[in-house]
């Protein structure tokens, strides 16, 4: 141990030392297996050539926590993987017209690679996935083949939003709002094209109703999100004949006891019906505001409904009611989706606000047929109430449920009877009945970019789609394309990838050019992490069964609904194959705030980025202060799910701390190795936890320890006793706050090395390899360094089998207090407490000591007055 700390030196050694002894390295076997296991995951990284901040900050959380299962004696697997498909590899492709694509992103994933390892993160390296390699994308054509097997997979005409700068295109959860690029800021537009889906619905009761097994492990705002994307409607549906026509116009209503106040029906701008305008003299007025809706859409983040001013047209057609049998007029509008319900409603402008605020601008009747329930009515529900007054015009939509008016014999009914009621009446005459809608649509998983996995299907005259057989995967993706920016994936471009023969005919065929949606890779890396190397299949079900479900995932809260949903429906969807046997992926999920930096010259954080200027590259944080210093700040400036506000001045004062620790560490360490080399050749130095807990093996009365050894005793198992339980919270933050305090306290102990007592050497032993223990999760080269001073073997903690220290439940209570009791001034009695007792139980204390109560004997208690830690006062009369 050198006397100055040097912490590029210090973490240089030590990250040679973990790499030569494999200290990050998962163990496996039926020993290993035997052990409690420990899954910790963050979310893939993309190799963009740098790190930013805020996967600093993820990766040094869930670094800590590995550490802290490590520590436990827990078998640990804490993997890494690269996200390396995807928009930014697309882009990268599409203006370089580079050849060198894959090698370049290689490069990056060694650059970024070294960069985690000089942060000294401890991935087992050995691993290390990456989704364009094709021996991961090999496996995402493998499960096409089995969901298309299955019938989950199918093919359908579909818009796509495509940036003509790039000339390519963009998944619509990558498409900021405002319809933009989210990596040029060109305006997006819409192109039709045939797109292979996900039948994700198929699964959207499951994923819903198993939210319960999540709900003590993921945040609450995650949750919510989630179950607002699954979006469970019941309500019934309803068919309406178009008059003078075949047609009939399906919708969808959570409120069927509101259709006798229909007075339109409301189609969006995509629906088949506005094909029957072919002989209306209002066709080219209703065509012409359908192109400029879908102008306006086009380039949207999704087609969800937004807060744009309602605007429609009278297409002219009729719809007739069928309970009422009355005909009303036919619109389309921009507020209708084509994708929700059925694409289109009924509007009903007295008990929806959309419809009343369209009825209001385009002058639709108003037909109120709801009331608010009075008490009498509860008690009479099916008396007709149809002669209330309706008269007075209706300042906004009457939205609740209530009891039902002017609707035929279903007149004085509670909306909850009437809506089951009328339900079961429109499936007994045939046209409607009971349904159950969800907002979220199959997933589209066609890109038509160049940087993907090849979807494994070929094109037949003869035979129509074809899969590619098993034995034929992957389908490697070609590296090179000319991008003519036509809409159609570069690969159509080349010969040799798209001319194939039919797998069944053998005739000439045509491969399919679209590629798999990046979300596709990150839906079920965590599986494969398991078993990287595997050949045959997937990944090894024993060994997943081990490993599986991820106890601990970090993940930002951009990844709560695509990426996250998408995995829980994949894991679903494995477990029908036969692969996993459960159906959730993460049992707890930690959502980390965003790591943001002051603007220049505007005086606002914002998350760090590049074009905005206010980014800090981990590199240079770490020349000037060293990795520990960078991982501590990190973890120490606020809670992990807060936002953290980066300023060096508090990457200086996490230095400071470590140089402190390290100088009293210096100070003591030839004294405590001399002594413990001395003695243990008679004793053992340290029980099963790795520290010297009480040295009772050395018998030395405790009269030889002195108030301030005691003191630091005391402190020290208080520190093991809050950093556990934070470690169980995921309190990162305030365990650093307690080691401080802990250091503060060896700060204190003024007893000099070469005048200690046994005692004393004891008591500073024990604190110094707590403190490193503890300290190792947040910054293990300093620890590290502390624990090989006082004497452990060479090799580190981890290969030693260093285990987390146990605190001795006695000396981590609070030191107790003896409080004094009053009564009207005078001293009455004394009861024992601890600094934290709340003034609520030193009152009750009080009033319920035995001397104290007699001499109240026959008096009143007008109040107490409690003084926390000091006195008791009861006053009487």
């Amino acid at each position: 141990m050198d006397e100055k700390y040097f912490p590029l030196k210090i973490e240089e050694k030590w990250q040679r030392v973990w790499g030569e002894t494999g200290a990050f390295e998962t163990e496996s076997g039926r020993d290993a297996e035997a052990r409690p296991k420990f899954f910790c995951l963050e979310t893939m990284s993309y190799p963009s050539g740098f790190l930013h901040m805020g996967q600093v900050r993820s990766y040094c959380l869930g670094d800590a926590l590995a550490w802290h299962k490590r520590l436990q004696g827990f078998n640990v697997l804490h993997p890494f993987g690269w996200d390396s498909f995807g928009q930014p590899a697309e882009q990268e492709a599409a203006i370089t017209q580079d050849a060198q694509a894959r090698e370049r992103t290689e490069e990056n994933i060694a650059h970024v690679g070294g960069q985690l390892k000089r942060l000294g993160i401890g991935f087992d390296w050995r691993r290390e996935t990456a989704t364009h390699r094709p021996d991961y994308y090999k496996w995402n054509q493998w499960f096409f083949l089995r969901m298309l097997e299955r019938g989950l997979i199918y093919r359908r005409t579909s818009p796509v939003s495509w940036c003509p700068k790039d000339e390519t295109v963009l998944p619509n959860e990558q498409t900021q709002e405002g319809g933009v690029c989210p990596l040029c800021g060109t305006a997006a537009e819409k192109r039709e094209r045939g797109q292979w889906f996900i039948r994700t619905t198929a699964y959207a009761e499951e994923l819903l109703a198993d939210m319960e097994e999540i709900e003590a492990g993921w945040p609450d705002g995650v949750l919510a999100m989630q179950r607002n994307r699954i979006g469970r409607s019941v309500g019934a549906y309803v068919d309406f004949p178009v008059r003078d026509s075949e047609a009939k116009v399906r919708v969808f209503t959570t409120r069927i006891d509101t259709i006798y106040g229909a007075t339109a029906i409301v189609v969006a701008a995509e629906h088949p019906l506005l094909n029957e305008l072919e002989e209306s003299p209002l066709k080219e007025r209703v065509m012409a505001f359908v192109t400029r809706v879908k102008a306006e859409r086009a380039g949207r983040a999704s087609n969800a409904p937004g807060e744009e001013e309602k605007a429609g047209v009278n297409t002219g057609l009729f719809a007739v009611n069928p309970f009422s049998g009355e005909q009303m007029p036919v619109w389309v509008a921009n507020y209708v989706r084509i994708e929700y319900g059925a694409g289109a409603v009924m509007a009903v402008p007295a008990h929806d606000e959309h419809d009343f605020e369209f009825a209001q601008k385009y002058s639709l009747p108003v037909h109120r047929v709801i009331e608010r329930v009075s008490h009498e009515q509860e008690s009479i529900p099916h008396t007709d109430a149809a002669g209330l007054d309706q008269s007075a015009a209706m300042p906004h939509a009457f939205t609740e449920y209530g009891i039902l008016v002017n609707s035929a014999e279903w007149g004085g009914k509670l909306s909850q009877d009437a809506i089951r009621e009328m339900a079961a009446y429109a499936e007994e005459k045939n046209f409607g009945g009971g349904a159950v809608t969800y907002r979220m649509r199959d997933w589209n998983i066609s890109r038509q970019g160049f940087r993907g996995a090849p979807i494994p299907i070929v094109h037949c005259d003869a035979c129509g789609i074809v899969p590619v057989p098993e034995q034929d995967l992957p389908v490697v993706l070609p590296e090179q394309a000319e991008f003519k920016g036509a809409g159609e994936s570069p690969r159509a471009n080349i010969a040799e990838f798209v001319n194939t023969s039919c797998p069944k005919c053998e005739r000439a065929a045509r491969r399919e050019t679209d590629t798999l949606d990046a979300f596709v890779d990150s839906s079920w890396h965590f599986f494969r992490y398991c078993d990287p190397a595997n050949n045959a299949a997937p990944f090894d079900k024993a060994r997943a069964a081990y490993w599986t479900p991820v106890d601990q995932y970090i993940a930002g809260t951009e990844h709560a609904l695509t990426h996250l949903l998408y995995a829980r429906f994949w894991t679903k969807m494995m477990r029908d194959i036969g692969l996993v046997t459960f159906g959730e992926p993460v049992r707890n999920l930690l959502t980390p705030g965003a790591v943001t930096n002051l603007v220049e010259g505007t005086g606002e954080w914002r998350a760090m980025s590049k074009p905005l200027g206010n980014d800090v590259d981990p590199g240079e944080m770490i020349e000037s202060f060293g990795a520990d210093a960078l991982r501590l700040s990190v973890i120490f400036a606020a809670p992990p799910e807060n936002e953290l506000r980066w300023t060096e001045t508090g990457i200086e004062g996490a230095e400071r701390f470590l140089r402190r620790v390290y100088n009293f560490a210096w100070r003591w360490h030839a004294a405590l190795k001399e002594w413990g080399e001395l003695t243990t050749a008679e004793h053992t130095l340290a029980d099963s936890s790795g520290i010297a807990s009480g040295y009772s093996v050395f018998e030395i009365d405790k009269a030889d320890f002195g108030d301030a050894a005691r003191s630091l005793e005391r402190k020290t198992h208080q520190t093991i006793a809050r950093v556990t339980q934070d470690f169980e919270e995921l309190r990162f933050n305030t365990s650093i706050a307690a080691l401080m305090e802990l250091a503060n306290a060896l700060g204190d102990f003024k007893v000099a090395p070469d005048a200690a007592t046994p005692a004393d050497k004891i008591v500073v032993r024990e604190a110094l390899e707590a403190l490193a223990l503890m300290l190792a999760p947040f910054a293990p080269h300093v620890a590290e360094e502390m624990w090989e001073s006082l004497g452990h073997t060479a090799g580190g903690l981890l290969a030693g089998g260093a285990r987390w220290p146990q605190t001795d439940a006695g000396l981590a209570r609070k030191e107790a207090l003896e409080i004094p009791v009053q009564i009207n001034g005078k001293l009455r009695g004394r009861i024992q407490a601890t600094p934290d007792t709340s003034e609520d139980e030193l009152r009750e204390a009080a009033l319920a000591d035995e001397k104290v109560r007699a001499h109240m004997e026959g008096r009143q208690v007008v109040k107490v007055i409690v003084i926390p830690q000091r006195l008791v006062n009861i006053v009487t009369r």
